[in-house]
């Protein structure tokens, strides 16, 4: 029986100074974009709901990078981490948060709906457990056309409650299909702790009830995601079949903006905060004399400034027409 990820994981005691600094950018683009989200939704510049991703920057980063650019990504309401670290220009992603008609999504969307097809990023889904039969559904494309592309769909632990999550991983495994299951547990299903929704809390062991390969991964640990993420991937693409990881985080927010967060206490927060992944990876570089203080300097000058254009960006932006209202749409209006 197909219990685990058979081979051992690669090596992540070594990163080149490149690859790290570059993770480490990314991962505090996310944070510091994120945190700028906050001040401008209090400023009600940003509408609706708002997810935020602070915490959990090392699995988007980690995993993102350890795919290839033909390889599709889907994701969940919480994915402004997964679009920044696919390469989709802050500008974009800000004025998709203002509702403007330059965002990635033509202001159709905002926080919830990202969607860049250039980069073939496939979307933010605001139903939980949404994207996973989309996901299936790409992968059932690349295989039927002879690519190599695999799709990786990221869901968090409220998902494997739902019955999409059942179906998308019987078919896959009945199929073979390319499919890499990246499950975000963070522990909550917005208010609701995993111990109180699911009979079985070792997520990954459920992959096993389908003959998929898994595994647990530290999701604080962007180089632990990354190597995970590669050797799963490679299977995949060989034609292995379908893998799930489940990438071990924690959201340091609110489920969203309008939660009160009574569900947990600070005690918990701040435990998991001595993990706070940017902190951990900073030292690790430091460490390993990869990281100077000029570096980190540099690199949050050069975040702050990508930022300050975003919000001008999407400041400046107009808003989509009244008249393209109904553009994009299954059905007009007679």
């Amino acid at each position: 029986m197909t219990t685990a990820v058979a081979d051992p994981l690669p090596d992540t005691t070594t990163v080149t100074q490149q690859h790290g600094l570059e993770l480490l950018r990314q991962m505090i683009l996310i944070r510091r974009f994120e945190e700028r989200c906050v001040e401008l939704y209090s400023r009600e510049k940003i509408r609706g709901f708002l997810h935020l991703y602070i915490g959990e920057e090392a699995v988007a980063v980690g995993a993102i990078n350890a795919l290839s650019p033909e390889d599709e990504v889907v994701a969940t309401y919480r994915e402004h981490g997964h679009a920044l670290a696919r390469g989709t220009p802050p500008g974009t992603v800000m004025a998709e948060m203002y509702g403007k008609a330059t965002g990635c999504s033509h202001g159709h969307g905002g926080s919830m709906h990202l969607f860049d097809a250039g980069r073939r990023f496939f979307g933010g889904y605001a139903i939980v457990g949404g994207g996973l039969p989309i996901a299936v559904g790409l992968a059932l494309a690349d295989k039927m056309k002879d690519n190599r592309s695999i799709t990786a769909c990221f869901f968090g632990d409220g998902a494997v409650a739902e019955g999409e999550f059942h179906e998308s991983l019987n078919l896959a495994a009945l199929w073979k299909l390319p499919v890499l299951f990246l499950c975000e547990n963070n522990l909550y299903a917005m208010g609701t702790h995993i111990t109180r929704h699911q009979s079985q809390t070792d997520i990954a062991l459920k992959a096993g009830g389908y003959g998929i390969p898994h595994d647990q991964v530290d999701g604080m640990d962007v180089l632990a995601v990354g190597a995970a993420v590669r050797h799963a991937a490679e299977g995949v693409r060989r034609g292995d079949g379908p893998c799930l990881l489940e990438l071990q985080t924690y959201r340091f927010r609110a489920h969203s903006m309008y939660d009160p967060e009574l569900y947990r206490s600070k005690e918990e927060v701040a435990h998991w905060r001595r993990r706070d992944p940017l902190m951990l990876f900073t030292a690790r570089l430091r460490d390993a004399g990869l990281l100077s203080e000029a570096d980190l300097a540099g690199i949050e000058h050069e975040v702050a400034v990508e930022i300050d254009r975003a919000v001008v960006f999407a400041e400046d932006a107009p808003l989509e027409p009244v008249a393209d209202l109904l553009k994009d749409v299954y059905a007009g209006v007679p």
